[in-house]
């Protein structure tokens, strides 16, 4: 019996959007500002994360003495440089707004879950639609319990009323799914900017491309099967 998903939790950098080249621009700016290039080992294990984790490991790789206050200072200067990418241009991932549109048409409840801080997630929600999200969670809202914890989406699954255990999750970063996983959600991970195997647990696509709310609802009717 084909079906549609009772609710779907969806990553927003990578996932829905190609936020990470922007993310990449900032960094490799924000890398020679504090004297130095980021490594791609280093900026591969940044990909999904928070803002104070993405900061420690900037100045770490960097050898740049993490101080708190320096670490503050460079992550707004980062915030405010990808807001204003953003801005200019926030293309979409192959196949997200379609399927946005497919569970909207269904009636199937969303959320957004995203490492990125309310104040940027903002930017983004003025090209991704707010209209599309039951409830959205940003990685300052989540008292540290940042992804790869289960904290977010289990937050988010809460807030739209229906139990982890019987959401779709969509990722795109080893972080994110690892969350999604621990939280329960059936998992669908689609990568971007870092290679993720499948896995027990986890079902990986190229694309979102051809995906609908059917597809999405049977691949949790796989998973509880």
């Amino acid at each position: 019996m084909t079906r549609v998903p009772e609710a779907v939790l969806w990553d927003m950098d990578g996932t829905l959007i190609d936020s990470e080249k922007l993310w990449d621009i900032g960094l490799k700016e924000l890398a020679v500002q504090l004297g130095g290039e980021l490594s791609q080992q280093a900026r591969d294990s940044v990909v999904g994360s928070n803002m104070d984790n993405t900061m420690r490991v900037v100045f770490t790789s960097l050898g740049v003495e993490p101080d708190q206050a320096a670490m503050d200072k460079a992550a707004q200067w980062l915030t405010e440089r990808t807001a204003e990418l953003f801005r200019i241009d926030l293309p979409w991932r192959p196949g997200a707004r379609a399927v946005l549109e497919s569970l909207h048409e269904h009636g199937v409840p969303m959320a957004l879950v995203t490492s990125t801080e309310r104040a940027l997630t903002e930017v983004a929600l003025d090209s991704i639609g707010r209209h599309f999200f039951t409830a959205t969670i940003c990685g300052d809202e989540v008292d540290g319990r940042n992804k790869p914890d289960p904290a977010p989406y289990l937050l988010a699954a809460d807030l739209i009323g229906v139990s982890a255990a019987r959401c779709v999750a969509v990722e795109d970063s080893p972080m994110g799914m690892r969350s999604a996983v621990t939280a329960g959600c059936t998992v669908l991970v689609v990568p971007a900017e870092v290679p993720i195997a499948p896995g027990d647990g986890w079902t990986v696509r190229d694309s979102l491309v051809g995906v609908d709310a059917f597809t999405l609802g049977a691949l949790g009717l796989a998973e509880s099967g």
